[in-house]
């Protein structure tokens, strides 16, 4: 039977980095360390800010990304600048943060991207794992992390017990490397934070029931963990 998600409506970046926080507390207390994988894109930036300043021992959490383009650290689009700019500052800042590679390689094919994603599957081998929280976002075609449908190395994305994949999506520019359903279902809790009319009725439709069509209604139509929503 699946457990449906909690909703938070009308949810605010202070109100979702107090209760992330919170779990990162709890993890600390029980565990000694937490983990925390977040998303990329413009969005997360509020929640970004919001949560550096968090009084947290964050020099026990371990922060990796939800998914990452395969561009340089220093490319506009990439997510690692992102989160070292917006997320590592302030109390954040003595967080470990892991990054899935160190630099991309020049170019890209399918055995290119297998070769990354092994060596950021070892990268994430030693980490504290499952997650303690992982942070979703969604496109208006219902991709989450990277996992757009239909995409090359999709459909190996949603099946494989690996903690990472590529995804070369077919509707947005970069190849990508992206956290599988699996990893991410292994989470002790998944948080995903959404924001506008149109992504609103996305979710709503994905929320009845799991098709492929809809990345996002795998992680809503699931008992294996829980799942908050936040909506603005």
């Amino acid at each position: 039977m699946n457990t449906p998600p909690t909703e938070h409506p009308q949810a605010t970046p202070a109100a979702l980095a107090a209760h992330i926080a919170n779990a990162l507390r709890n993890a600390i207390a029980e565990r000694g360390q937490a983990s925390l994988a977040v998303s990329g894109g413009k969005s997360p930036i509020a929640l970004f800010e919001a949560l550096r300043t968090q009084p947290l021992d964050w020099q026990k959490v371990t922060v990796i990304l939800v998914d990452e383009r395969v561009v340089p650290h220093d490319h506009a689009a990439s997510n690692t600048a992102l989160v070292r700019q917006h997320l590592l500052q302030d109390g954040a800042a003595a967080a470990r943060f892991v990054p899935f590679f160190d630099e991309p390689p020049p170019a890209l094919s399918a055995v290119v991207l297998d070769a990354l994603a092994e060596q950021a599957n070892q990268r994430l081998a030693d980490l504290p794992w499952p997650l303690d929280v992982a942070v979703l976002g969604m496109g208006e075609d219902a991709h989450t992390a990277s996992l757009f449908p239909g995409a090359p190395g999709f459909a190996r994305a949603i099946a494989t017990d690996q903690r990472l994949a590529w995804v070369v999506p077919d509707t947005a520019p970069h190849a990508r490397l992206s956290l599988t359903l699996s990893a991410l279902l292994a989470a002790r809790e998944l948080v995903l934070s959404i924001a506008g009319e149109s992504k609103l009725a996305v979710y709503h439709r994905a929320a009845e029931q799991a098709h492929e069509t809809l990345p996002i209604s795998l992680v809503l139509n699931q008992s294996q963990t829980p799942v908050s929503v936040w909506i603005a």
